[in-house]
């Protein structure tokens, strides 16, 4: 093992400097006022977990833990995702007080690294959970509240994917042999690979109308006229239904543009039983987020109520936010020795003003010219006067 530089950081953590920071707040701010306006609870949650409890439940790979070990013994995570706690408070004791649950958080979450890639590894998330509701308008209401979101932070130019995990998942299943099968065509779509998916059909040396159907699936699913073009890859299925009313739904509140149906988008978080979503909008080049209908996932934690969601990474959100310019008017007040308390005085005053205010003395800089300049005005202090 190589020795760690003065200046270095762990694989994956980044500094956030004032500027972004102070954007990265702002954004908060908003999508906090927006979903408690739509009648979301905001909950924050143990920076550190159970293995056994979330680690092990969560849809994150093993690989991707951040693990230590308390004075007990037991062994904790970082938590990797919020979905995964707030099911575990959700089902030991908010389920008792009140169902449907509206919660609502923005945290940070820790995804290990194994190579430098760009890829960070704690990055802070926003979204909601709808825990306790099954019906398609829990749904429904979450699309809507992501296109809403995505437009009060002023991005026109944004989409949403929507697939269904069950369908997909009834479709490889009747048209492979095994299971090894199913799975390794999942991962491919998984990562988007649509020509290693078709060369996997054809290794796999299936009947000819079961890799027909395989190929002809994934050539329509991904420009999908209507819907009910999936009926003719299933039998009598209740997810196929499911994304008919929900799509009758989203047209009738007029949203229908942001949307597009894609029935071959699958997730690496497995915990997904049903309608699923990725965002995407122009200035990133990744997903702003994802989410979905996890029932799953409450059944690990003793709990059988249906559960709906989304999340937002803020650092890609932060890519697709229209450039500002903020006008903020900061004044540096430099004051002389015995001028302290005029100094104060005035900075008190154009504080109640609205301006931002440094209170600096002259003796205390190295620079007095490499330091004004970071101000939009500048009033010196003398004895006597002021200029």
């Amino acid at each position: 093992m190589s020795s760690i530089k003065k200046f270095e950081k762990p694989l994956g953590m980044r500094d956030t400097f004032p500027p972004i920071y102070e954007k990265i707040e702002r954004t908060r701010q908003i999508g906090r006022q927006f979903l408690r306006s739509r009648g979301f609870d905001f909950i924050e949650t143990p920076t550190l977990e159970y293995y056994d409890t979330v680690g092990k439940a969560s849809a994150i790979s093993d690989a991707s833990l951040f693990k230590l070990v308390d004075s007990q013994g037991n062994t904790l995570v970082l938590r990797p995702d919020m979905t995964t706690p707030i099911t575990r408070v959700a089902t030991s004791k908010l389920l008792k007080e009140k169902i449907p649950l509206r919660l609502a958080y923005s945290a940070n979450v820790f995804r290990a690294q194994q190579m430098e890639g760009g890829r960070p590894a704690e990055f802070g998330q926003m979204g909601i959970e709808i825990i306790g509701d099954k019906s398609v308008y829990a749904d429904a209401e979450v699309l809507i509240i992501v296109i809403e979101l995505m437009k009060e932070f002023g991005i026109e130019s944004f989409k949403l994917t929507i697939g269904h995990a069950g369908v997909l998942h009834d479709i490889l299943n009747d048209y492979t042999d095994h299971d090894y099968q199913r799975e390794t065509l999942q991962r491919l779509l998984v990562e988007r690979n649509y020509v290693g998916f078709e060369e996997a059909v054809h290794e796999f040396d299936l009947p000819v109308t079961k890799a027909n159907a395989l190929l002809e699936f994934i050539n329509e699913a991904t420009n999908l006229a209507a819907i009910e073009d999936m009926e003719k890859y299933v039998r009598k299925n209740d997810g196929v239904e499911y994304m008919k009313q929900l799509a009758k739904l989203i047209e009738a509140c007029n949203l229908s543009q942001y949307v597009s149906f894609d029935f071959t988008l699958s997730s690496h978080m497995n915990y997904y039983t049903g309608m699923l979503f990725e965002i995407f909008a122009s200035g990133s080049g990744f997903p702003l987020g994802n989410g979905g209908r996890y029932d799953g996932l409450l059944n690990l934690f003793g709990s059988d109520v249906g559960a709906t969601g989304f999340g937002i990474r803020i650092d890609r959100l932060l890519e697709a936010l229209p450039k500002e310019e903020m006008v903020e008017e900061t004044v540096c007040i430099l004051f002389e020795d015995e001028e302290f308390n005029r100094a104060l005085e005035l900075a008190n005053k154009l504080r109640q003003q609205g301006a931002r205010v440094t209170v600096q003395a002259k003796e205390g800089l190295i620079n007095k010219d490499a330091f004004t300049k970071l101000f939009s005005r500048v009033v010196e202090l003398s004895q006597g006067e002021e200029q």
